[in-house]
């Protein structure tokens, strides 16, 4: 069993930066690729980062490529989200989730989830 739990969200101008985190128990994080998924109101939730248990593979959803990094940290158990040039469209429900698979792009695939943090970009 893997419970994670998400922080950094806010409230923030268009334009700025905020990293979100994610802290994992149990001691085999590494063993999991991680992922990032956002979920704005009255909207399906889409994928927007993963990467690999030993970091040498990352994904991004076009939406966010350039802007988002995705990163992880085994000693401390965390994946971080560093978002950069945020967008008033990128106001969603982050969640953080964990597979036993490669960093998948799918939902479903995705073993645990974490309980999600608001970010609102203001315009």
């Amino acid at each position: 069993q893997v419970h994670l739990v998400e922080t950094g969200g806010g409230l923030v101008q268009a334009g700025v930066s905020l990293r979100l985190s994610c802290a994992a128990s149990g001691p085999t994080f590494s063993n999991y690729a991680m992922g990032w998924f956002r979920q704005a109101p009255g909207k399906e939730r889409e994928f927007v980062a993963a990467i690999s248990g030993m970091a040498s593979t990352t994904t991004y959803a076009n939406s966010v490529k350039g802007r988002f990094t995705i990163t992880r940290d085994n000693a401390k158990n965390t994946v971080y989200l560093q978002m950069n040039s945020l967008k008033p469209e990128d106001t969603a429900v982050y969640y953080c989730a964990a597979s036993r698979g490669g960093p998948v792009t799918t939902a479903s695939l995705y073993n645990y989830w974490g309980q999600g943090t608001q970010v609102t970009v203001s315009s």
